[in-house]
């Protein structure tokens, strides 16, 4: 092992950025912490090495610039090796844990190579970091910047998208194996891909050994700026930067935005009782959130520690992530995992206009990116319909929730689900918002899937080792008679046809639909609703069901075809209910089933008749009159069409209690209503019908 100090005489002038910069003559290594005494660079030749070949002391005088550390190394390059090591105070009561043994990740970190390796001597050896060239033959790819109003978004896990041996691409798990699975994404319509998180995460636990509970879905972060390395194909360091940069061109090629689910609210780091990997061995009193006894951590994630996102160094290093993963990897857009902490104050307070979700909003690196926000957090903030400005969109939870709701037959619904459909202006419309902030979904990774919300009617976690205790309670589902699986074909029928109702409620609300990988064919994880630890056939892609549920697959495509053909379900603007002139029509108009006053309370059938969108929303004139019916109640209803929408000619485009081919009509070609405007819905159905040009 090689130990030399700096070379005062070699130093170039870059201070920052930050990270691991590539140079003509070598390589910049720039970090920042305010309490260290003193700074290693440790340098490695293979990625199994227990031992740095190098360690270069960082010079206090001519190395330290303020709080930040930079040294220029010259003869290295792209695909070096390193960590650091920080001296400092361990001083928990006051906030300080520098331990001068433990190997540091650099927060700055673009890639990271091997894993946690076993160690004899009691330190921790994590993942070494990996010197990255940002370079990358783009040939001319851009962001594609479709409106988000105009998307549907799928959202996706890599690895278990293509890890079942049933999906026989040559790259199964990884991200060449998505690009193989391109086709499929084009032809179901899908507009972005919302990938469950790629930054880095631990493979392997701290002392080298396969968790018992591995972090399948990701939520542990360790790395921001770093593409997950267990997504790669190759095992060549930093393979995986050109693996993800390949994906998403090949993505865009194919008109599919990428949209990444970023964790900024807690690291694997945990509490108190966790390892020293990154840092708060460089400054945890700035990286996380201290109680008032500084040794504990605030925990508003659930897993043990918060990171302290509007502290000024942290917010920095946010933004640059972002920019990060939007100038180098050409991101579309973000989704906040637990955004609600980014409200939260260096107290844990939260705080009106917080400055990082206002700087969020008004970066100009991320205009043309869509901001996602999950409007809550672990400790009860709860934000649906108000989190941040008009630029910021929301997972609309209480959409979830009431459409379930809606569907299994819940009473005094009526009203709360035309609010639904509407694009949830009770949330959004004061503040100046416009629909398309409401991400509508029914179900996410969080939860049952589609086709357990109607087979299940408790959680089945007991595959997570935890005595079924972990996962939530309230998931608003049904069995309809038979918990589970079963042969019993009026039950699987009903399932289906909520299925069905389901995903056209989601596809023809206003607001922007977000699907979750599988529904559109009935995955199942046998009703586990918290498969975070499940990296088995629990949470993979089967691709056999694609074959195996063509009907529900064909329905789903004719939905998010009809969806971007028509804009009066994707309106840019707040339905009012008013005509916009003495001799038209609302623009939405609401009757009970048989055309009168609708009975908000103590009905559960509908008739909803929306018009096509003015000319200033649809500017080529391909919007049509769409006619609703739904019945939620247990028994068949009679529907009488409303006077006014009787001069018009209808023709049945779903009808979510017939099967293939007369459910759905994707070329807009279906039956006409009846003459007499009259037709019955059975149980737990939906029609939709659309004017003739």
């Amino acid at each position: 092992m090689l130990m030399r100090h700096s070379h005062p005489e070699l130093q170039l002038t870059h201070i920052l950025p930050y990270g691991a910069v590539v140079h003509d003559r070598g390589v910049q290594f720039v970090i920042f912490s305010r309490s260290a005494t003193s700074m290693r660079l440790l340098l490695f030749d293979d990625v199994d090495d227990f031992e740095p070949a190098e360690i270069i002391e960082f010079d206090r005088e001519s190395d330290r610039w303020g709080d930040i550390w930079s040294v220029f190394v010259p003869g290295v390059g792209a695909g070096q090796l390193y960590q650091f090591q920080a001296d400092g105070p361990y001083a928990p009561e006051k906030g300080m844990r520098f331990d001068g043994n433990a190997r540091l990740i650099d927060p700055y970190a673009k890639a990271l190579a091997g894993t946690f390796q076993k160690s004899t001597d009691g330190v921790i050896r994590p993942p070494k970091c990996v010197v990255v060239d940002d370079f990358f033959d783009w040939e001319g790819d851009r962001h594609i910047k479709r409106e988000l109003s105009e998307s549907v978004i799928y959202e996706l896990h890599v690895r278990g998208f293509t890890n079942s041996p049933t999906s026989g691409v040559e790259h199964p798990g990884t991200y060449l194996g998505v690009i193989e699975k391109i086709p499929y994404l084009k032809d179901l319509g899908v507009t972005a891909v919302e990938l469950m998180p790629i930054h880095e995460f631990p493979i392997l636990d701290i002392y080298g050994n396969p968790p018992k509970n591995p972090n399948y879905w990701g939520y542990d972060s360790m790395a921001f700026f770093a593409p997950h390395r267990g997504y790669a194909a190759s095992a060549t360091p930093g393979s995986q930067v050109t693996e993800f940069k390949q994906m998403v061109k090949a993505l865009h090629e194919a008109g599919i935005e990428v949209i990444l689910d970023v964790v900024f609210n807690h690291t694997c780091e945990g509490n108190e009782q966790g390892p020293v990997l990154s840092f708060k061995g460089l400054e945890n009193s700035v990286y996380y959130m201290l109680e008032s006894d500084p040794k504990y951590y605030k925990n508003y994630s659930g897993c043990g520690n918060t990171v302290n996102g509007n502290h000024p160094i942290v917010r920095e290093m946010i933004f640059h992530c972002l920019r990060h993963w939007v100038h180098n990897y050409h991101i579309d857009g973000f989704r906040f995992d637990l955004a609600s902490i980014l409200s939260r104050d260096r107290n844990g307070d939260l705080v009106p206009n917080p400055p990082l979700v206002e700087a969020i909003g008004e970066d100009p690196l991320l205009a043309d990116t869509k901001i996602i926000a999950e409007a809550w957090d672990a400790a009860g903030a709860y934000q649906v319909g108000s989190f941040g400005d008009h630029r910021w969109a929301e997972w609309n939870g209480r959409y979830r929730d009431d459409v379930r709701r809606y569907w299994r037959g819940d009473g005094g619904m009526l009203g709360a689900m035309a609010t639904r459909l509407s694009g949830s202006s009770d949330l959004y419309q004061s503040g100046g918002r416009q629909p398309h902030c409401s991400i509508n979904f029914v179900t996410s990774h969080d939860g049952f899937t589609m086709n357990d919300l109607v087979s299940f009617r408790e959680k089945h976690n007991y595959e997570n080792g935890e005595d079924n205790r972990d996962g939530d309670n309230n998931n608003h589902s049904d069995n309809y008679g038979v918990e589970g699986p079963t042969d019993r074909k009026l039950i699987d029928d009903l399932r289906l046809r909520q299925i069905k109702n389901m995903m056209a409620t989601l596809l023809l609300s206003q607001g922007v639909p977000m699907m979750v990988a599988g529904d559109e064919i009935r995955r199942t994880q046998n009703g586990n609703n918290n498969a975070y630890c499940q990296d088995t056939p629990v949470s993979w892609f089967d691709w056999d069901l694609v074959g195996e549920n063509q009907e529900l697959l064909r329905f789903s495509k004719a939905l998010i075809q009809f969806r971007k053909m028509q804009p009066a379900v994707r309106r840019q603007s707040f339905l009012t209910g008013d005509a916009v002139a003495p001799d038209q029509l609302p623009d939405v108009s609401w009757y009970s089933p048989i055309g009168t006053a609708v009975d908000w309370h103590h009905d559960q059938a509908m008739i909803c008749l929306l018009l096509a969108p003015p000319a200033n929303e649809d500017p080529e004139g391909a919007g049509r009159d769409v006619l609703f019916m739904l019945n939620a109640s247990a028994y068949g209803r009679e529907f009488i069409v409303p006077p006014v929408a009787k001069s018009t000619q209808w023709r049945l485009f779903i009808d979510t209690a017939e099967k293939e081919p007369n459910d759905a009509f994707p070329n807009l070609d279906g039956p006409p209503l009846p003459g007499d405007g009259r037709l019955t819905l059975p149980d737990r159905s939906l029609c939709c019908f659309i004017a003739e040009p």
